[in-house]
C-alpha cells in the first residue's frame, strides 16, 4: 500500500502541493482572526456543583475578582505632604478609564448622627478639594475600627487602596492598556515619595499571565526555528534539509493557528503552546524521512527510487509514531476541562495534519531537486556517534545483567520518590518566584493576610431574614470566629456595616462598634431596609451584601493564595463551625468564589490528566498490539516507555516538585513522544529478524546500527525543542520544558540500551512470533518518476 501512496505522491506531486499551498493559505487568512483570550480558563465543567455555585453567586453580586490592590509601607503617611500625594495619586486613578470606583483612606466614609433629625448621615471625611488637617483626619479615622486591618494594618506602618475596575473591560484586549495606565500612574507617585508602591489582585495577575503569553508564542516560535534550523545543518549539513524542513513546521504553525481559529478558541496558557510544540515535533518527521532518503541513496545511488523507498519503509513507521503522539495529546479532549479540551483537540488535529504535511512535501520537493551529494549523507559516517552506538552494542551484548540490575535499581528509587510527591497548587503558581508580582503579593499576605477572594453565603431561607437580629448575631459570631486563622483577612458583610451604624448612633464612640442589642436595633433597622439607589452607606452595602429579597447574607473574606493543599483542610475545619452556628434545617451554607472554584479546578484538572495518562497507555498499547500482534512485544514497550516516566516522576518526588496541572501535563505529552522512539526501533527489529532468518543478536546489532542515529538526532532536536521552554517566565512551562527533555533523554537510553538488552533476553520467545505482513518490504516497480 505504502509503494503505491509513494508513486501517487511523486506522480501527483504538482497537483498535491498547489492544493497544499493553497489550503495552507486559507489557514493563515484564519488564523489572523485569532485572538488572546483574557479569562481565566473553565477549569470544570459547567455542571459542576461548584462552579454552578459561583456563576449563581455572579449573578447575584457581580465579580468578586475585578479588585486590583495597591500598598505601600512608610511611617511618612501622615505627614502632610506625603498624605497630600496619596489623595492626588486617589484622584489620578479615579480617571482612569475602565476604574468604576477607588477606595482609599482619603476616600473614607463617615457614618455621623444628626442631632436634629436623630438620623445617620453618610459622608467623607473630608470632602474632595478641601485642605485636610492631616492630625484630625487621622483621629477621626483610626477611630474607625471598620478600616482596620481593610485599609491599613497599624502594626507594619502599611496602607492599602482598592481599584474597582470594570469587567466588560477587564475580560477584554483593553485590560493592558488599563492596568499599564494605573501602574504607570502609581509608579510615578512612588519615584516622587522615594517609596516603593506594590501591587496585586487578579486584575493585575491575569493581565501580566495574558500579556506573558503573547510574549512568549511570539518568542518560542522564533527561538524554536532558528534552534532547530541550526541543528539541522550541524546534522545534514545541507541548506535544502533546512529550508524543507523549516517549510514544512512553517505550514504546520499555519495551520495550528487556523484551526484554532476557525474551532473559536482563543489563545490560552496551554493553545499558545501548540504552535512551537508543532515545530518541535514536526522536525523529527523531517529527519526520519530524510534520514532514510538519505540512506537509500547511499546504497542505490537513484533519486526516484530512493524517495520511493523513503515512502515506502517510512510512511507507515511515520505515521504511527505520529498518531501515537496524537493519542498523547489528544485523550484531553475526552476530559470535562474546557481549557484541556481545547489544547488536546487542537494539539492531535495537528500532529496528524504535520504528518501529512511531511508525506507530501518533503518527497514532491526533493523530487525537483538534484540527487544528495556526498556531503549530504556523510553524517551517517558520523564517527562519534557511530563510536558511541558500537560502544553501546557492546554494553548490550556483554554486561546484560548489570543493565538489569541497573535498572531495577533505579526503579525502585524512582518509586521511593514518587511516595514523596505532593498534590499542590496555588492561583499564581506559574508565576515566577522572584518577580515583582510575585513578591508584592507575599506583601500583601505580611501585612494584610492576602487578597485572594472568598465568598460565603448564608440563606436565612425567608424573605428579610438576612437583616433580622438573630442573623447579624450569628453572622457575627462567625467571623469572629474565623479571626483565628492567620490565612483570612479582611472579611465584609452587612454584619461591619451595621457595627458601624451602632458606633455612629451613640456618637462615634469605638467601644460601641458591636452588633446592635433590641434596644438600639429598632433605630438602625429602617436603614437596612434603604434601597442602593439613594447614595447611603447602607444602600451599598444593601446592594453588596444582602439579595433582592433580604434572603441571603453575603461574607466576603480575603485569604491568603494558601494552594489546593491548604484550602481543603482550611475549608474542612470551617464548615462544622458553620453548620453548627447556622442551624442547617434553618439555613443553607455556601462556600465559593475565585479561590473555591480554582480549588476545585486543579483538582479536577489533575484527576482528568491522571485518567487521560491510563486512557493514552491503553490507547497506545492498543496500537502496539495492532503493529506488532504480539504480547512479548508490548511487554517490552511497556517496561521501556514506563520507566522514564517513573524516573522522572521519581527525580520530581525527590527534588520536591509538586503534581499539579502543568506537571501532570508532561506525562501524557511525554508518554505520546517517548513512544514514537520505541515504534521506530521495533519495527526496524523485526525487518532485521525477517532478512536475518529470525536471527535475534544479529537484528539487534543491526537495528542499534541502523536507527540510533536517527534516535540520538531527534531525541537531541526533541530536547532542544522542549528544552526553549525552559526561558519561559511561567513556572509551569519552564516544568513542562525541562521534565519533559529529561524524559525524552532517559527514553532515548532505555530505547538503545534496555530495549535491545529485553529482546535478547526473550531470545527464545521471540522467534516463534512471524512479523504482521505490513512489517515486510513491498516488492514493485520502482520506476524514475
Amino acid at each position: 500500500m505504502w509503494h503505491r501512496i509513494a508513486a501517487f505522491v511523486i506522480k501527483y506531486r504538482i497537483t498535491l502541493l498547489v492544493i497544499l499551498l493553497v489550503a495552507t493559505a486559507f489557514m493563515g487568512y484564519k488564523a489572523t482572526s485569532l485572538q488572546l483570550s483574557y479569562n481565566f480558563a473553565k477549569t470544570i465543567p459547567t455542571d459542576n456543583p461548584k462552579y454552578t455555585d459561583y456563576q449563581e453567586f455572579r449573578k447575584k453580586y457581580g465579580e468578586d475578582g475585578n479588585l486590583m490592590v495597591v500598598g505601600v509601607q512608610t511611617e511618612r503617611f501622615y505627614t502632610k505632604e506625603f498624605f497630600s500625594s496619596y489623595r492626588k495619586l486617589v484622584e489620578r486613578l479615579q480617571k482612569v478609564e475602565g476604574v468604576e470606583n477607588v477606595i482609599s483612606i482619603p476616600g473614607a466614609i463617615n457614618l455621623v448622627k444628626d442631632t436634629t433629625t436623630n438620623k445617620l448621615v453618610a459622608g467623607l471625611i473630608v470632602e474632595q478639594g478641601v485642605d485636610v488637617d492631616v492630625d484630625s483626619f487621622r483621629k477621626v479615622f483610626e477611630n474607625l475600627p471598620f478600616y482596620k486591618g481593610f485599609l491599613y494594618n497599624p502594626s507594619t506602618n502599611s496602607y492599602l487602596l482598592g481599584i474597582r475596575v470594570n469587567k466588560d473591560i477587564l475580560n477584554s484586549k483593553h485590560r493592558e492598556a488599563m492596568v499599564r495606565e494605573m501602574v504607570g500612574i502609581c509608579d510615578k507617585y512612588g519615584e516622587e515619595q522615594s517609596v516603593e508602591v506594590h501591587y496585586s489582585g487578579l486584575p493585575l495577575i491575569r493581565s501580566v499571565m495574558a500579556t506573558g503569553v503573547k510574549d512568549e508564542l511570539n518568542m518560542f516560535l522564533m527561538i524554536s526555528f532558528l534552534l532547530t534550523a541550526v541543528i539541522l545543518i550541524l546534522f545534514f549539513r545541507s541548506i535544502t534539509a533546512v529550508i524543507a524542513s523549516m517549510l514544512v513546521v512553517a505550514m504546520g504553525v499555519i495551520w495550528s493557528m487556523g484551526i484554532t481559529a476557525m474551532f473559536g478558541y482563543k489563545i490560552t496558557l496551554l493553545t499558545g503552546l501548540i504552535p512551537p510544540l508543532v515545530v518541535v515535533i514536526g522536525i523529527p518527521n523531517c529527519v526520519y524521512f530524510l534520514n532514510k532518503y538519505h540512506s537509500e541513496y547511499s546504497l542505490f545511488p537513484n533519486k526516484a527510487k530512493a524517495l520511493l523507498r523513503m515512502v515506502d519503509r517510512m510512511g507507515i513507521v511515520t505515521l504511527f509514531t505520529n498518531l501515537t503522539t496524537a493519542i498523547g495529546f489528544g485523550v484531553f479532549a475526552f476530559t470535562h476541562s474546557s481549557l484541556l479540551k481545547e489544547f488536546g483537540k487542537v494539539a492531535s488535529i495537528n500532529i496528524v495534519v504535520i504528518f501529512i504535511i511531511s508525506l507530501i512535501f518533503i518527497p514532491s520537493f526533493y523530487s525537483f531537486l538534484p540527487p544528495p551529494k556526498g556531503r549530504h549523507t556523510s553524517y551517517l559516517q558520523n564517527k562519534l556517534v557511530n563510536k558511541l552506538l558500537q560502544r553501546i552494542t557492546s554494553w548490550v551484548f556483554s554486561h546484560r545483567p548489570w543493565i538489569y540490575a541497573a535498572a531495577i535499581i533505579v526503579c525502585v528509587l524512582s518509586v521511593l520518590g514518587m511516595t514523596r510527591l505532593r498534590n499542590v497548587g496555588f492561583i499564581v503558581d506559574d508565576l515566577p518566584k522572584e518577580k515583582k508580582i510575585y513578591q508584592d503579593l507575599k506583601f500583601f499576605e505580611r501585612n494584610f493576610k492576602g487578597v485572594m477572594p472568598l465568598e460565603i453565603l448564608i440563606d436565612t431561607k425567608r424573605k428579610n431574614g438576612a437583616t433580622s437580629l438573630s442573623t447579624l448575631k450569628k453572622v457575627d459570631q462567625f467571623t469572629n470566629y474565623l479571626n483565628k486563622y492567620p490565612e483570612i483577612g479582611s472579611k465584609l458583610s452587612i454584619v461591619e456595616g451595621v457595627k458601624f451604624a451602632r458606633q455612629a448612633y451613640y456618637n462615634g464612640d469605638s467601644n460601641y462598634y458591636a452588633v446592635p442589642n433590641a434596644f438600639d436595633a429598632s433605630f438602625i433597622q429602617p436603614y437596612l431596609r434603604m434601597k442602593s439607589d439613594n447614595g447611603s452607606l447602607f444602600g451599598s452595602l444593601v446592594n453588596s451584601f444582602i439579595d433582592s429579597n433580604r434572603q441571603e447574607v453575603r461574607i466576603s473574606l480575603s485569604i491568603a493564595d494558601v494552594g489546593s493543599e491548604r484550602l481543603p483542610i482550611l475549608l474542612d475545619s470551617i464548615q462544622p463551625v458553620a453548620y453548627k452556628i447556622f442551624d442547617t434545617s434553618k439555613y443553607k451554607v455556601t462556600f465559593t468564589g475565585t479561590s473555591v472554584v480554582y480549588q476545585e479546578g486543579s483538582r479536577f484538572i489533575i484527576n482528568s490528566l491522571r485518567n487521560s495518562l491510563i486512557l493514552a497507555f491503553v490507547m497506545i498499547f492498543g496500537c502496539m498490539i495492532f503493529l506488532f500482534r504480539s504480547w512479548r512485544m508490548l511487554f517490552i514497550s511497556l517496561v521501556i516507555d514506563i520507566i522514564p516516566l517513573m524516573i522522572t516522576a521519581g527525580l520530581m518526588g525527590w527534588a520536591d516538585i509538586a503534581i499539579k496541572p502543568s506537571t501532570v501535563l508532561i506525562f501524557s505529552v511525554a508518554l505520546g513522544i517517548t513512544i514514537d522512539v520505541t515504534i521506530r526501533f521495533l519495527v526496524n527489529f523485526r525487518q532485521e529478524m525477517d532478512k536475518n532468518g529470525n536471527d535475534i543478536p544479529s537484528a539487534v546489532d543491526k537495528t542499534i546500527a541502523d536507527t540510533g542515529l536517527s534516535i540520538i538526532y531527534t531525541t537531541l532536536i526533541l530536547v532542544a525543542g522542549f528544552g526553549v521552554f525552559i526561558l519561559s517566565d511561567f513556572d509551569g512551562t519552564k516544568s513542562l520544558g525541562y521534565l519533559t527533555s529529561l524524559t525524552l533523554l532517559l527514553a532515548m537510553v532505555t530505547n538503545l540500551i534496555l530495549q535491545p538488552a529485553l529482546l535478547l533476553w526473550m531470545d527464545k520467545i521471540l522467534k516463534k512470533n512471524k512479523s504482521p505482513k505490513w512489517l515486510k518490504e513491498e516488492q514493485g516497480d520502482e520506476k524514475e518518476a
